[in-house]
């Protein structure tokens, strides 16, 4: 079963996601929270595949939710929530290593699907949230040049990543097993000095690999 924490500071709302997301026979919500902070306590008494934070929320926010968890947690793989298309909000999420930001009103199917891409080490974004924020990630490149030790596999491998397919469309896509193309996105984030893929997205879509 896929473990789900939700936190989420209107309950209705909270409820309506969790069924959502039940939907799904092979999803669980194990852990609800009304803030960042519970979510926070949460991850400390439980282990969960994945966080899905509203970004908005009182006493702690999911944004700073976020960055506790991907860095105390790293396995555990975080999907943003929001009533507002705002790639500012978006931004600053995927920078903080969020693997996926979607908007509340999303259909049920999207909002299962996203989870799952999460989870495959996808990137997902909703499509009129990646329309504003790829133009913006585009528009704040400052290297227009590739790190010169990245091997032409390598490079492949992160157009990929910068297009949010999971290790496993990878793996097919190039001819791979799954673990060898785990094992390159480690070695190409290391040379590069990133923290995890999101990061390798983002810096595929600045220097124009994507």
């Amino acid at each position: 079963m896929i473990r789900i924490l939700i936190a989420e500071d209107q309950a209705m709302v909270r409820q309506g996601l969790k069924m959502m997301m039940e939907t799904d026979p092979e999803m669980i919500v194990t852990g609800e929270a009304g803030n960042g902070k519970e979510a926070i306590a949460l991850c400390e008494k439980q282990v969960f595949d994945v966080a899905v934070l509203d970004i908005q929320m009182p006493e702690m926010s999911g944004l700073e939710a976020l960055r506790s968890i991907r860095s105390r947690w790293p396995r555990c793989k975080v999907l943003m929530l929001t009533t507002f298309n705002d790639d500012e909000y978006a931004l600053e999420a995927m920078k903080c290593g969020a693997h996926g930001y979607m908007l509340k009103d999303a259909e049920p199917e999207a909002l299962v699907r996203s989870i799952r891409s999460c989870l495959s080490g996808g990137l997902s974004l909703q499509e009129n949230v990646a329309a504003k924020l790829i133009p913006r990630l585009l528009g704040d490149a400052k290297e227009p040049s590739v790190d010169s030790s990245i091997t032409p596999r390598e490079l492949a491998i992160t157009r990929l990543v910068g297009e949010g397919r999971s290790n496993k469309e990878i793996a097919e896509e190039l001819g791979l097993s799954v673990g060898t193309v785990k094992n390159h996105i480690s070695g190409i984030m290391d040379k590069l000095d990133l923290r995890d893929r999101t990061q390798l997205a983002i810096y595929a879509i600045r220097h124009g690999i994507v």
